[in-house]
Parts: structure tokens; sequence; C-alpha cells
């Protein structure tokens, strides 16, 4: 057998064994209740320490960490390492957040952040325009993971859109059947992979001559390129670009449905408060996988057919033998299909919450929920192909970069709800379509420039904006992400301050002071905590 047959046969094993493992998901402490979206989209609100640790590593750091961002970092330099420091910064934030989420959820029974903001603030139009907002913004994320399966598939030779059809297809049966249990279950074997494929990174990089060499060897080919945005260190003026991409990045994570997916599943504040203080440990695998960017330029690495993407997959083919690099192939597609997964749950419980209920179906039972949830997840990955052949960006991490740009024009209502209900429900729908036409509009302007700088493409060929583009000097560019925001927040509280000066009727806010801080034992929504984790801890109200 060719080395390439072994690695390829290395690899189908053990994706047809992770692909089992998620259809086994299904019978994995199967609820004696009915199917409801309450088990199917938020695994009945039961995970416990482990799974949830799990399960947000496996939706949170996706092949946007194993594939978009080395390549990035191996394409322009310093500026891909805006990953590292965004997901530093995220910590602590999510820590705050995540738990004032958890507790109001819990103490409602929402599903998404469709139905916080309907109850915050009193409009089902809001909650139905953030709804699909959320939806739109999941889609390109979703892309990421799709190009990256495709990428790995193109290194390992297998030609056609049959084979990338075939895995996706087989993985959204698991997430069909199964709904949140098969990426929870799934994640535990992706960690156990990620941390085997770090290791072997390590090893790699140590018997290569280590980082000095890497670093001597990418710094003497990006000197060496046309485009002056390249180098090892940040370029002259490209201080803010870096981080208002940080900063945008870091506010955009807390707003993605599928973020809100992962925590909702936990059984208690203090298992979403653990994990969440925990989280920083991720970013070390990120980092490092990062700088393996770098390292590929040094080994002399080249991308199949030109395409970046294929340039984590191409370094494993040719620095290990082809056994291990058929295990580091694994470890990428699951990655992939972990987080397509939960991201295609989340915008599934979106709409049917958001929309279907409120608008189509108001008297919906609980089975007809998680029905119609499980086709829309279905459909969702079809939307993320669109994405795909529409925009076609040089980065593959530019698709969740616009996405960013999407979603956080929901900040004001998602986010900065949980602290306040002082805005006014037609100021925050004003402000979210401002935000999302200045976002569009100001992307249309982005061009797309190839390696030695020259113009590929006039429109949406990235998300930062040249200040050139705005009649401002310096040479720098701005994340558009941040600048929509911005517009969409002086539109929020202008137009709040406005209405409320002219007593129009803002909403009713259901939601209590003490609802940001409530715990597993306030007699909130029902749960079945048995049905992950092997532990009951029902409220009274709900153990009668």
């Amino acid at each position: 057998m060719t080395d390439r047959g072994l690695e390829l046969g290395v690899f189908a094993a053990l994706l047809a064994v992770l692909l089992l493992l998620g259809f086994y998901a299904a019978r994995w402490r199967r609820p004696h209740t009915p199917q409801s979206l309450e088990e199917w989209g938020v695994g009945g609100r039961a995970f416990g320490n482990w799974v949830t640790w799990f399960l947000l590593g496996g939706s949170m750091y996706t092949a946007y960490t194993y594939i978009a961002v080395p390549a990035l970092v191996y394409g322009v330099g310093a500026v891909g390492f805006f990953a590292v420091p965004f997901a530093i910064i995220t910590a602590p934030m999510a820590y705050v957040i995540s738990t004032r989420t958890w507790s109001v959820s819990h103490a409602h029974g929402f599903v998404t952040s469709a139905e916080f903001t309907r109850a915050r603030f009193g409009s089902r139009s809001l909650a139905a325009l953030v709804a699909v907002t959320g939806i739109i913004a999941t889609l390109p994320y979703i892309a990421v993971q799709l190009i990256a399966l495709q990428a790995l598939l193109k290194t390992l030779g297998v030609d056609g859109e049959w084979p990338l059809l075939l895995a996706v297809g087989t993985a959204s049966l698991c997430t069909f059947r199964a709904g949140l249990r098969a990426p929870a279950l799934l994640s535990i074997a992706k960690d156990a992979l990620l941390l085997w494929l770090l290791l072997s990174v390590a090893l790699l990089v140590a018997m290569s001559g280590g980082w000095t060499a890497a670093f001597r060897g990418a710094g003497v080919r990006l000197d060496g390129d046309a485009s002056p945005a390249t180098g090892l260190l940040l370029p002259q003026g490209g201080s803010l670009g870096y981080l208002t991409l940080v900063f945008g990045s870091a506010l955009a994570v807390f707003a993605y449905p599928h973020a809100l997916t992962g925590i909702l599943a936990a059984r208690d504040r203090a298992t979403v408060q653990r994990n969440t203080a925990a989280l920083p440990v991720y970013c070390l695998a990120l980092g490092l996988l990062a700088l393996l960017g770098f390292f590929a330029i040094g080994q002399g690495v080249r991308p199949v057919g030109g395409d970046l993407n294929t340039v984590m997959p191409q370094l494993f083919h040719e620095a290990f033998p082809a056994w291990c690099a058929g295990i580091a192939y694994a470890a990428v597609a699951v990655a992939a299909l972990i987080p397509a997964a939960v991201m295609s749950i989340a915008a599934a419980n979106l709409f049917t919450r958001g929309v279907y209920r409120e608008y189509l179906r108001p008297h919906a039972t609980a089975a007809e929920e998680a029905a119609v949830s499980r086709w829309v997840s279905l459909l969702a990955k079809v939307g993320a192909l669109a994405f795909i052949v529409l925009l076609d960006p040089r980065f593959s991490v530019e698709l969740q970069l616009i996405g960013g740009v999407i979603v956080l024009q929901t900040v004001p209502a998602v986010v900065l709800g949980l602290w306040t209900g002082w805005f006014h429900r037609y100021a925050l729908i004003s402000g979210l379509l401002t935000g999302l036409g200045t976002g569009v509009l100001l992307l249309w302007r982005v061009p797309q420039r190839a390696a030695d700088g020259s113009v590929v493409k006039a429109h949406f060929g990235g998300s930062n904006l040249p200040l050139s583009e705005l009649g401002l000097g310096g040479g720098g560019a701005v994340y558009v992400g941040l600048l929509a925001l911005a517009v969409n927040l002086v539109v929020v509280v202008g137009a709040t301050v406005l209405l409320r000066g002219l007593r129009v009727p803002g909403g009713v806010d259901l939601t209590r002071p003490a609802d940001y801080y409530a715990d597993a034992g306030d007699g909130a929504a029902g749960r079945a905590e048995e049905l992950i984790d092997g532990r009951s801890a029902r409220s009274p109200a709900h153990a009668r």
C-alpha cells in the first residue's frame, strides 16, 4: 500500500468510527420523555461539567482553528494572529455574559436569543429580526467548516464533490436523529484527537530545528512578498485593523447562536462558570496551531493548486508518517463536522422559535417544533454552500469575519440587553436594520487583493475596509463590523431618547432582576438532568 493509500485508509476508518459514534448518540442515555426542542436542541439542559467542557470546545474551537487561522498566518504573517488575543479576551467576557445568559434562559425556558429579546423588549418583530440575522450570520461560519473539509479531501487526492456531500450528509443524519447529543458525544473523541495532534506537532517542531528555524525561514519568504501587508510583524498602519478585528470578533462570539446553544445545554449556573473559566486552556492550542503557519513556510510546504486552505493538510502529508497523517486528517474532519452540526442546530432553533412558532404555527406542539428544527438543520448546510459559491474569498477566515459583521448588529439587543432594558424596541429594530445596511454597503466597498497587492475583485473582498475608502489617509484599515455596530448604537441610543421623549410606548419587560442570577434549583423550566450525566438534580417543582 502506498503512503497516500495508507493515509486515506486510516482517515476513512477513523471517520467511519466517529460517525457511527454520532449515530449511537441517539441512544445515549435516551430520555424517557418524547422528543422535543428542549431535548433535541439543547440536550434537555442536562449536560454536566465534562460534557459541557467538551461541547464548548468542540463548537467554539473549530476547523477555523485547525485550517483557517494557520492558512491566514501562512499567507500574510502576523495579521493572522488576531485570533489568539481575540480568544484570550473572550474568556473573561464569556464568564460574565454566559452566566447571565444561562440564568435568564433557565428562568424562562428560552432556547434561543430571539426568545430572550422578545421577553426583554416586548417585541416579536425584533425577535424575528434577531432570529433571521442570526441564521444568516451562521451560514458563512458553517461554510468555513465545509471549506476545511473540502481542502482536506483535496489534499488526499479525492476528486469530485461527492465525498464532501457524503461526509456532510452522513453527519447531518447523525444530528437529525440525535440532536445536540451527537456533537456532544463526538466532541469527547475530537478533544482526544486534538491532544494527540498537539503532542505530535510539538514533537515535529522540536525534531525540525525548533521555532527559531521556523521563524527564520518564514521571515525570508514573507519579506520577499510583493504585498506590503505581509511580514513577521504587523505592517505600518496595520495596528488599527488588527485591534478592531480582535475586539469585533470577541464581541461577535457572544451573539452567535451556536455559542448560546452550548451554554444553555449546561445543567446549572456553576457548570457554566467553571467551564468558561477554564476556556483559556484552548487558547494554548490555538496559539500553537497558528504558529504552524510559520512552520509550514519554513518547511517549504506549498498549497495544493494554490488553495491556501490546504496548507495544514499538506504539512501533515509531508512531515508526518502516513498513518500519523491519517489520524491528523480525522482530527481536522471531526473538528469541522462537530461545529457545523451545532451551528445548524442553533440556526434551526432560531427559525423554529423565532419565526415558525411566532408567525406560522403559534400553537405548535413540542414534537412539531422538534421536527421542524430537524429539517431546517439540514437546509442550513445548503445555505452555507451558497456563501462559498457567491463570495469565494482568498482566505476562508474571511467568511467567518463577514458573518461577524452581520451578527454584531444583534449585540445591543442580545448582549447589552442582559444588563439594561432601557432601549426602546423600535430603536433596536431601527438600529439593527441600519447596522446591517451599513455593514453590507461597507463590505461591498472592500476590494479583494491578490498576494502581490493587486486588485482581483472590486467588491466583497474581505472584512477590513481600507481607510482610503472612507476618505481618510494613513493607509490603514478598520474592521467593518465595528463601524456598522457604531452606527447601529448611535441610532439605538438616539432613537430611544427621541421615542421616550415623545412617550411612545415601549414593550413590556417580562424578565426580573432576579432572573439573571437564577440557578438550577429555582423552579425554572423543566429539565432532564439524568439524561446525560446520570444524575438527577430536578427542582422540587419538577420532581413531583
